[in-house]
Parts: C-alpha cells; sequence; structure tokens
C-alpha cells in the first residue's frame, strides 16, 4: 500500500496535540468512512475507547499508517466540521499527486484564493461535488453590491438544501476576493452552539483577526480573550469596523457586526433586526434529477446512464435533497449492493438510520428537522404539526388552512409567512392567492413524529370542514374548493370515519358537484381507492354509473346528473335517489324521464372515456394493465388510468395526426408515430421527448410497436413509402437500424412476435409478410388477396393488420370484411372469419390468455370470435361511429376499443355476452291506447317485431327485402322505409297529406282516394320533410338547399319564405294551434317561426358543439310540440325538450347508441318511445 508523504505525515505528527484536544472522532469517522478510507471495523476499534480523546488519539495513530487519501479526507472532515482552525494547520501539507487532491482543491481558484480561504476556515470543495451555477452566480452578484458598505447576503433554504457548499463556493472566486474583500473571510458556523460554545468560537476569531493583525503591525498588542459573549461580540465588532473591511461568513444565528456578512440560514428574517444593505438568496430544495444522479455515479465511481433504476427512485423520494443524496451517496460507496436497501430506507421514513450528514451539526436527518421545528413558538409548533395530514405534492391555499385552524384569512397568513420564512414551507408566488407546500423530507418527518396521532389530525380536518360547510359544499371553483372536493375522502379515510365516507360517497349530490368541478375520473378514483371500506354493493352502483357516464359528464354545460341516473337499473341506489329528487323536482315543475323498459338492457361497457376531442385512432394498454395510452386526430397523446379515466399525462405530440402509440416492454417510454412523418419517443414519468426519427420515413408514419421483452429493445415503424416503409429502431441510435426490402405498397401495420423473433408486416399490396428481427430477412410472405378471387381485379385488396396467438403458432391477419388465421410455419389458412359485407375490419387483436380474437368493425361494433371453436362469443355494441383499433389488457380480462366517436371503452372480457340480441330497426310504429303501448319494427334479421311494455315480443317471419308497414297490410318496398302502424279504432282527420321525397317536389294525396293532387316543384335540392297544419290549409317543405317553405293547400303557393339555416333543413312542426313552426337541421340548430308572417322567432341552440360535432348530437330528424304548445321535443344525436318561450332546454335524454330517426309521442305528451343506431328500444315516461 502506498504510504503517506513524509510532508504531510510531519504535518500530522506537529499538530498531534492541537488535534487530539478538540476533535471529535466520531463525526469525522463517517466522512472518512464515506470517502473509503476508513472500515467499519476500524470504526468500531476507535469507538471503543472510553473517552473522546482516547477515540481522537486512536484515529491519529491509524491515520499516520495510511496514504495521501487518507490525510485528504480527513482534511476534507475537519473542514465539512467547521473545523476552520484545525484544517489550516493540515492545509499547506496537502499532498498534491494524488488525482483524488486534484479533484478535491483544483477548484478553479488561484493559489491566493484556497490560501485565503484556507486561513479564514472556509470549507473546500466535497470529493464529490456538482455546481449549481445559476445560484453561484446569484450569489456573487449580491456580494458585489457590498464592495463600498457594510451589509447582508442571506441565503435560506430548507434543512439540507445545500446552503453551505453553495455560499463556500461563491466567495471561491478570485475577483471577488480581491476587488471586494481584499481584508480575507472568515468562516465561522454558531447554528447549534449555546452561549459558552459560541462563546470558545468568537474568542478562537478574535484571536486569529488580532494575531494577524500583530502580523503586519508588530507596534500592536494581542488582548485578553474576552470573558463573556456580549463582550466578544464588541470586541469581533471593533476588529470588523476598524481594522479589517473583511466579509465574514455567518452560519445560522446572527448580530450586527457591522461588517460585510454573508449568512446562511433556515430562517429568512434572521436579519431583520440587524442594520445596513440586505439582500436574499433562495435556495431550491433539490437539485434537478440528473445533477443528483450525477452526484450518485460520483460516489459509485460510475455513470449516470448507467445507475440502477433504483437511483432515480431515490431521487425522486428525496425531491433531490442535496443532504440526502449526498448521504446515501458516500454510504453506496462503502455499499454498492444496496442500492434497494437505502431507498426502502427513505420510502419506510427511518430517517435514523440515515447517519451523520457530511456538513451537519446533527447526528441523523431526524434530529436537523426537529432542530428546525422547535425555533418555533409553542402555538405556531401545534399548528404546523397539524400540516401533517397533508399529501406529498400537494400545493394548499390559505383558506383551507383558515378552516382547518379557525383563523381569519389573514391570521392564517402571518403563521405561513413565518413558517415560510424558516423553510419550514414554501409558497409557491406563480399563483394568486399564493400555494403552501412541504417539501417531501419535511412531510415524512411530520408522519413519523406524528404517527400515533395521524387519525386524530385527520379527524381535525374533517369536523372543521363540517363546521365551516354545514349548508353543503362550496361550489366556488377555486383553489380552497378544488382542495376540498379533491381531498375530503382522503381525511375521512385516514380518520377511520367510515360512516360519514359512504354517507359523503353514496350521494348523489355529491356526485354531481364534485363532477361538475373536477369531472368524473377522480370521483371513479375514489371508488376504486377505497373499495375496501365502503359497501361493495352500493359502491358498484355508484362506479359503474360514472364510469359508463363519464364522457357525458365531461360536456359542457354540464348535464342534468338527475336525468342521467334515472337510466340505471331500478335496483341501483343512484337510480333510487335520482327517481326521489326527480319527483320532488317535478313538483316544482321540472322535467324528468324515467327510461321504464331499460331492465331488459345489460350495459357491457366498463368504462367510457373521452380522452380527445376528435376522432382516437390508436389506445393500448401498458404492460401492467394500470394505464392506457391514446391518440388521434387531435394530435395528442393521453395517458389515463385504465381503472378510472384519470389523466395522468398529455402531451401535444406531433404536428399532424398521431396515428398510433405503443408503451415499452417496461412501461417506461411510449412511442408514437403521426402523418407529419416523424416517429418520437416519450418518457411516460415526465412526459419529456427522449428521442425523435424524423429523416428516413418520408410519408405518413402508420404504425409502431416495442418488442414483447426488455431482452433486446427495439421499436418497428411502417409506413407509406414506397419501397423503405418497415424500420428497425434501437432507441439509443440516431439513425434506424434495419429495414425491410420487400413491400411495394404502403405497409399498414408490423406486429412482434411473442418471443420477438419475426416480424409480421400487413400491406396495402394484398400481402402479410414475416421477417426475421435478427437479420432483417424475409422468412415468409402470404398472398391475403387470393383469399378474395372474385374481387382481386375489380379493387386492390389492403390487409389492415395482424396479430399473432400468444404461442406464436398462428397469425391472424385482418382484409376487407374478414379475417383469416395462418399456421406460421407452413403458412396454411385454419379459419375464415367472415363479417357482414356491408362492414370492413378495421383492427384485430389475439387475446394473451385466452383463444379469443377481437375483431374492430366499421359499422360501429366489435365482436368476440373463439378461433377454436370458429364462433362468434358475443358483440361489443356502444360505440356510435367507425372503431378503429381494440386490444386485450395483459392478463386477457379487459378489452378496449377506441372509435371516430372520440371515446375510449373498456370492456370486461368475461361479462359480454354471446350475440343473440335481436336489434331493432329505427323504422317503426307505436300504438298508445288507454295507456298500453305497442311497439312494431322490423329487427335485423328481418322479421317483425310486436312488442308491448311488460310483455314478451312476437315474430313475423317475412322475406330478405326491407320491411314497411302500412296502414292496412304489411308488404315489401325496396324504396322508402318510412312505417306507420294503425288500426280500425283510429281514423286520421286530415283530407290530404303530402310526402318528402328525394327530388325537389313533394306529393300531395288524397287520403280518402288515394288520388294525387299535386306534384310540385318548390326548392332547389331535395325535400327532406313535410308537415300539414292542423286545420289542413298550410303545409311545410324543408330541403337540402337550406330553406323551409310554407305553402297554401288551396292555391299550392308558397306563402312564406323560411331561411336562415347553415345545413340542409331536415324537418319541420307546426304547433297544434298552427301559429308557430319548428324547423331542425343537420347541424343540429333549432328555428322556431311566426306562420303568420314568416319571422324568427327563437333559436334552440347549444351554446357549443358537442362530441358529434353538432349542436344537437347529429341531425334534427324529428319534432314534435306538446298539446299546449309550451313545449317542443325534438331528436337527433339525443332527444330534447323545449320552453318554446324562451327557446332554452328544460332537459336531455342521451340514449347509448346515436342518430335517433324518429320519435312517437303519446297524446298527452307523457310517453316518448324511439330506437337508436344500435337497435335498442327506449319507452320514456315523464315522472309526475
Amino acid at each position: 500500500m502506498a504510504m503517506m508523504e513524509e510532508g504531510a505525515r510531519s504535518c500530522l505528527l506537529q499538530s498531534r496535540s492541537s488535534l487530539e484536544q478538540d476533535i471529535r472522532a466520531s463525526y469525522l469517522m463517517d466522512h472518512m468512512i464515506s470517502d473509503g478510507v476508513l472500515t467499519g471495523d476500524e470504526e468500531d476499534r476507535i469507538r471503543s475507547k472510553p473517552t473522546r480523546k482516547e477515540q481522537a488519539a486512536a484515529l491519529l495513530e491509524l491515520l499516520l499508517r495510511k496514504d495521501n487519501q487518507a490525510y485528504i479526507s480527513f482534511y476534507n472532515a475537519l473542514v465539512r466540521e467547521s473545523y476552520g482552525d484545525l484544517a489550516s494547520l493540515l492545509h499547506n501539507s496537502l499532498p498534491l499527486v494524488s488525482p483524488e487532491a486534484e479533484k478535491s482543491f483544483s477548484d478553479g481558484g488561484t493559489r491566493y484564493v484556497q490560501a485565503v480561504l484556507s486561513e479564514g476556515g472556509v470549507p473546500q470543495r466535497p470529493v464529490v461535488f456538482v455546481s449549481r451555477p445559476a445560484l453561484v452566480n446569484r450569489v456573487r452578484e449580491k456580494l458585489y453590491r457590498l464592495q463600498k458598505e457594510p451589509g447582508w447576503v442571506t441565503v435560506f433554504g430548507m434543512a439540507g438544501s445545500g446552503k453551505s457548499v453553495l455560499a463556500a463556493e461563491a466567495v471561491r472566486d478570485h475577483a471577488l476576493i480581491t476587488e471586494c474583500f481584499p481584508g480575507g473571510v472568515h468562516w465561522l458556523s454558531v447554528g447549534q452552539l449555546d452561549r459558552s460554545d459560541l462563546l470558545v468560537r468568537i474568542q478562537s476569531l478574535c484571536f486569529r483577526l488580532e494575531q494577524q493583525s500583530q502580523e503586519k503591525d508588530p507596534s500592536s498588542s494581542l488582548h485578553r480573550p474576552p470573558g463573556s459573549l456580549e463582550e466578544a461580540k464588541e470586541r469581533l465588532r471593533f476588529l470588523m469596523l476598524r481594522r479589517y473591511p473583511r466579509m465574514f461568513s455567518w452560519t445560522s444565528r446572527s448580530f450586527s457586526s457591522g461588517c460585510r456578512v454573508l449568512l446562511t440560514t433556515r430562517d429568512r428574517s434572521l436579519a431583520d433586526c440587524v442594520s445596513g444593505s440586505k439582500s436574499e438568496v433562495a435556495v431550491e430544495s433539490g437539485l434537478e434529477e440528473d445533477q443528483a444522479l450525477e452526484i450518485l455515479a460520483l460516489y459509485v465511481n460510475g455513470k449516470p446512464q448507467r445507475l440502477p433504476e433504483q437511483a432515480r427512485s431515490i431521487v425522486r423520494e428525496c425531491k433531490g435533497s442535496p443532504l440526502v443524496v449526498s448521504l446515501i451517496g458516500a454510504l453506496l460507496r462503502e455499499f454498492p449492493d444496496r442500492w434497494a436497501y437505502y431507498l426502502h430506507t427513505l420510502q419506510q421514513k427511518k430517517f435514523k438510520r440515515i447517519r451523520k450528514s457530511s456538513s451537519y451539526d446533527y447526528d441523523a436527518l431526524d434530529q436537523a428537522m426537529a432542530a428546525s421545528i422547535q425555533v418555533l413558538s409553542e402555538e405556531h409548533r401545534e399548528l404546523y404539526i397539524d400540516l401533517t395530514v397533508l399529501e406529498k405534492d400537494v400545493k394548499v391555499p390559505a383558506k383551507v388552512l383558515s378552516v382547518l385552524w379557525d383563523l381569519e384569512p389573514e391570521e392564517v397568513e402571518d403563521v405561513l409567512q413565518d413558517f415560510v420564512n424558516k423553510s419550514l414551507l414554501f409558497r409557491d408566488c406563480h399563483h394568486r392567492p399564493y400555494l403552501y407546500y412541504l417539501h417531501d423530507l419535511q412531510l415524512d418527518f411530520l408522519a413519523e413524529m406524528n404517527r400515533s396521532g395521524l387519525e386524530s389530525l385527520h379527524t381535525k380536518v374533517v369536523c372543521q370542514y363540517q363546521q365551516r360547510y354545514s349548508q353543503g359544499p362550496p361550489t366556488s371553483g377555486d383553489e380552497e374548493c378544488l382542495y376540498w372536493f379533491r381531498f375530503l375522502t382522503y381525511h375521512m379515510a385516514k380518520a377511520n370515519l367510515t360512516q360519514e365516507l359512504c354517507s359523503l360517497m353514496f350521494s348523489l349530490d355529491w356526485v354531481r358537484t364534485k363532477a361538475q368541478i373536477m369531472g368524473p375520473a377522480h370521483l371513479i378514483n375514489d371508488y376504486v381507492e377505497y373499495g375496501t371500506i365502503l359497501d361493495k354493493e352500493v359502491r358498484g352502483h355508484f362506479q359503474e354509473f360514472l364510469s359508463l357516464n363519464g364522457h357525458q359528464l365531461e360536456q359542457r354545460p354540464f348535464p342534468d346528473v338527475v336525468q342521467l341516473a334515472l337510466s340505471q337499473p331500478d335496483s341501483s341506489e343512484v337510480y333510487r335517489q335520482a327517481l326521489l329528487q326527480a319527483q320532488e323536482r317535478a313538483t316544482r315543475g321540472g322535467l324528468y324521464l324515467d327510461w321504464v323498459n331499460k331492465s331488459s338492457l345489460k350495459s357491457l361497457s366498463r368504462l367510457v372515456v373521452q380522452p380527445h376531442q376528435g376522432s382516437i385512432y390508436s389506445a393500448c394498454f401498458s404492460h401492467d394493465g394500470t394505464k392506457i395510452a391514446s391518440c388521434g386526430s387531435s394530435k395528442t397523446l393521453r395517458v389515463f388510468k385504465s381503472t378510472s379515466g384519470e389523466k395522468l399525462l398529455e402531451i401535444q405530440a406531433h404536428d399532424d395526426e398521431v396515428l398510433c402509440c405503443a408503451f415499452s416492454p417496461d412501461d417506461h417510454l411510449l412511442a408514437t408515430c403521426s402523418s407529419d412523418r416523424k416517429v418520437k419517443v416519450w418518457n411516460v414519468e415526465r412526459g419529456t421527448l427522449m428521442r425523435m426519427f424524423e429523416d428516413e420515413h418520408e410519408e405518413q408514419v402508420n404504425h409502431c410497436q416495442f418488442t414483447n421483452t426488455l431482452r433486446r429493445l427495439l421499436l418497428a415503424t411502417c409506413s407509406n413509402d414506397k419501397f423503405m416503409n418497415t424500420k428497425l429502431w434501437n432507441i439509443n441510435k440516431p439513425s434506424s437500424q434495419n429495414t425491410m426490402f420487400g413491400h411495394l405498397e404502403p405497409v399498414n401495420h408490423c406486429c412482434f412476435s411473442p418471443d420477438d423473433a419475426y416480424l409480421s408486416t400487413s400491406s396495402s399490396d394484398g400481402t402479410l409478410k414475416l421477417w426475421e428481427v435478427s437479420s432483417a430477412n424475409e422468412w415468409k410472405s402470404i398472398d391475403v388477396a387470393d383469399m378474395f378471387p372474385e374481387q382481386r381485379e375489380q379493387t386492390e385488396v389492403m390487409v389492415k393488420c395482424s396479430t399473432w396467438s400468444a404461442d406464436g403458432r398462428t397469425i391472424i391477419c385482418a382484409a376487407r370484411n374478414a379475417v383469416f388465421v395462418f399456421d406460421v410455419e407452413t403458412a396454411a389458412m385454419l379459419l375464415e372469419i367472415r363479417t357482414s359485407r356491408l362492414s370492413t375490419v378495421q383492427y384485430c387483436h389475439a387475446c394473451p390468455s385466452s383463444n379469443l380474437v377481437a375483431i374492430a368493425l366499421s359499422h360501429y361494433a366489435v365482436e368476440l370470435w373463439d378461433i377454436e371453436t370458429s364462433k362468434k362469443m358475443a358483440d361489443c355494441s356502444g360505440h356510435l361511429s367507425w372503431v378503429h383499433g381494440v386490444q386485450f389488457s395483459p392478463d386477457g380480462s379487459l378489452l378496449l376499443s377506441c372509435s371516430d366517436d372520440q371515446t375510449v371503452r373498456v370492456w370486461e372480457t368475461k361479462k359480454v355476452h354471446t350475440s343473440s340480441a335481436v336489434c331493432l330497426k329505427r323504422d317503426s310504429d307505436v300504438l298508445f291506447n288507454n295507456g298500453d303501448i305497442t311497439v312494431v319494427a322490423a329487427d335485423n334479421r328481418n322479421r317483425l317485431q310486436v312488442r308491448g311494455l311488460g310483455w314478451r315480443h312476437t315474430h313475423i317471419h317475412t322475406h330478405n327485402d326491407a320491411l314497411q308497414i302500412t296502414r292496412h297490410t304489411v308488404r315489401l318496398r325496396n324504396t322508402h322505409t318510412h312505417m306507420q302502424y294503425q288500426t280500425d279504432d283510429l281514423e286520421t282527420h286530415t283530407c290530404k297529406t303530402s310526402s318528402p321525397s328525394l327530388a325537389p317536389s313533394p306529393q300531395v294525396w288524397d287520403m280518402s282516394s288515394g288520388e294525387l293532387l299535386q306534384d310540385l316543384v318548390c326548392h332547389q335540392g331535395a325535400v327532406l320533410a313535410c308537415d300539414v297544419s292542423p286545420d289542413g290549409q298550410l303545409f311545410a317543405t324543408t330541403s337540402a338547399d337550406k330553406t323551409a317553405k310554407v305553402w297554401s293547400s288551396a292555391s299550392w303557393e308558397c306563402v312564406r319564405l323560411l331561411d336562415g339555416h347553415q345545413d340542409c333543413v331536415r324537418s319541420c312542426r307546426f304547433s297544434w294551434n298552427g301559429r308557430r313552426l319548428a324547423t331542425g337541421d343537420d347541424n343540429g340548430e333549432i328555428r322556431l317561426w311566426n306562420v303568420k308572417d314568416g319571422t324568427l322567432l327563437k333559436i334552440c341552440s347549444r351554446d357549443n358543439k358537442d362530441a358529434m360535432d353538432s349542436l344537437h348530437g347529429g341531425w334534427v330528424t324529428d319534432l314534435h310540440f306538446s298539446p299546449d304548445n309550451t313545449v317542443l321535443l325534438s331528436t337527433g344525436g339525443y332527444i330534447k325538450w323545449w320552453n318554446v318561450e324562451k327557446g332554452e332546454a328544460l332537459q336531455t335524454f342521451y340514449p347509448t347508441g346515436a342518430n335517433l330517426k324518429r320519435i312517437h309521442v303519446s297524446p298527452d305528451f307523457s310517453t316518448f318511445v324511439t330506437i337508436d343506431n344500435i337497435g335498442i328500444l327506449y319507452i320514456l315516461k315523464k315522472v309526475e
């Protein structure tokens, strides 16, 4: 082993007696162990000595037998522990030949600077050091301002934020010392000293100053040491004012010395009581992640990018605290395999196991934090303890604490200012009013200190809230309101107030108010998080309601929650509360509709989320199943929880539509590709861009996918490029690793085999190709276009996508309206699944845990097939437009689908039922007879369904053409599908009727004789609707030319031209008194006209468009007035009731499907019947 330099060894021997007299070996050994120059056994032997002096002697004896590195480490330890005077004895003999010595002391300063700082006891840079230049420059800027006059620069921050290292670094500057402080710089640590120890420190400083003065002026004499603290202060002030225009570095306590002082402290207000100019520099509580990782890497002699994952977790857990990072780094130097152990220590808040810090006056981290709190007054200390209940990373306004402490807001702000001044609390000044928060370490310490009283502290929060808001929760929407809605349930759960929690969360009023202010995802998350506390059955009712209606609750204006809840099953607690509220509001004139036949319908979706404003082209589960990522035409990428839809991340990802997104195997990365021809890789946790590939694809990139394992992480992409359309990327390299050549048309999809050995590609050239990933060579090619011999020459066959079975033995692909299953080894077709010829397969995905394959179809449906039995197992209906993608969760228990209707739906695989349900077509007729309701409609199997409320339907089998029901018989007709039901008991009192036409000419008929009375050419576009006034004197027509006209039945002349609609006018209806005409267009707008003079009375319209890009969720297809002419009913994407006089919406009913074609109304306007586009029948009755 190398020996210590002779000069260094001699210096140690000469200074031995002084060192033995003063040092505490236990403090110094922590640093030396961290530096790796002392072992644990050596430390134990030294600690076994009975007295402090004997321990010091044993340490020096051991040190004399070690090398230069041990000398340097011992010196640094003296500096860090504020033995500046003793360190100065060793400074001139520091070995300069050691690389470590150069790292420690070659810090950019000149030898003059090193000498000045060493004489003044200023700590040297620690062996492991990462610069914070912005803060250092800020401190130096403040110090330069003290060049001509005395004053104070206060560097403040919480315990462990690196204030002392920062201050020492700031004065390590040749220009600063020579220009501003030619007399030198002196460092004095006084933070935790009692009066006697403080007196000793000041006596020593006065002695050094007088000794230096005597060296310059031999005629001056040394004074006796000051005998009291007051005398010492005066002596120091005299020396500073009269003899030394020097700087003075002071830590933690202050008194007016009349010199230039750089003060590091946790108490920002410490310098308030002194004279002179004052300025401040706030030190952030944590390092940037890269800086913290660099420190850890230096300690373990590695590179930041090669540190284990626990390194980032440690930095995140302590929020980059320089103190904690340095501490753990020093411990890891000796035990480099203890990453997980020290992370666990932090997570479990075992602060006592974190040993003494390198520049600290405490034996453990918890002592440092306790000391910060002890400086508070007793009253403020109790208030500070109340902050234990706060959640990490949560900022609260003063008004929340005003409720908690029952104090006026101004009093609260004064208390918080005191906490902020003492670095016990942080303030976010970017918000008005200010928001306050605790550092994670402070919060962890408070939680550990008050572990036994946590429940009572949370109970206090709940009680104070209930006292302040006894009449109902706040609804202002400000920061205080948001806090209570977000965290009241958390406080109740922590306080073990189960009854109060259930009462709150099982209240429809709470659900309505919170959903309106915060959205439904937070509510769903509460039911998931506190599911073990809540009643399982009732929790299921509320969670299901929110999961299936969450996309509606995101709409603005906010929907009527009571009306939404009336669509829940009759056995649901949600429905029970909604019905009671609807009945009570109906007595006050409210309008509510009960869906009376809903018991026959079972919802299949588990969750419905509307993450984007626009079509959603791709969605995928994370590999742990907890998150879903989605992207689409909005150009954004969004990540949300798979249980609640709560947004976790949203990124403006590309300059054009985002076509695909994919998680990496460890879920740390997300890849996206776009029509902008770029491929990007994102950090999921931070939302930052990690890599962008933008130069190799020349056309839109259609799909991207990571390998299934991390063994060799690659990213595959495919595009519309002519030749170089499939590429493999190593995300750590700037260019592609391999390009697959073979497809001559765009490649729509690519997919790795389960073992990552092969990549499948699906192309518009009609082929499915399999490639060896290792060589990028083509392995097999399957001509899928051959499966369509009758169509191949007419149109091209596009292979949309492919998916591998879980065992990798079969591969499944989609083309046109079919799905094919091929054997991978032989390329033989094993199974063919043909769907409706009117639909195309958009996507397919194989379940990783079963034989199921999910198929996304253009006719808005998702089907599940068993490829072993060749049977369709389920229909998943609910989407309102084309379904672009489907994917099973990793365990196969869930299935997601995404659509042009802007929603992502999550389905429970085991709960979707066999596809035996009969879907009705939208053309129907209804008979209302003394309270009985009979519905007649054709179904999807071309059978006539006759249904009555409360009795089973019957079937009338017909031919395979479209059905129409006329007034007397059931007959076939291949054109219009208008349907009317009539019996001998009902007769029409209108002698003439008109029918719409796709031509610009409506026809008028005599209903008794069947004679054509008039064929009018009246519009420049197709006539879409017509209606006859109740007295038969007028009739109205509407057209695709965006106009409506009123005609005289006597003269066949147009008496009114009604224009102003911005889209096709699709519906019209006269009021029963004939005074008004309502018209509805394809933009969802309804106009009310005065029939007498043609003036516009009202426009019934929402303020903004909704998810269906219409003011009514779709075309306005039908209109009805109430018998008293006060209410107007309209259908489109949903059903609305309007106040005719005001033009304001009274109520909205949201069907499961959309595109309602017609609605039937009972004579008393109390019952309404319609069928949506997915075949669901709605019988709605007004709640009385």
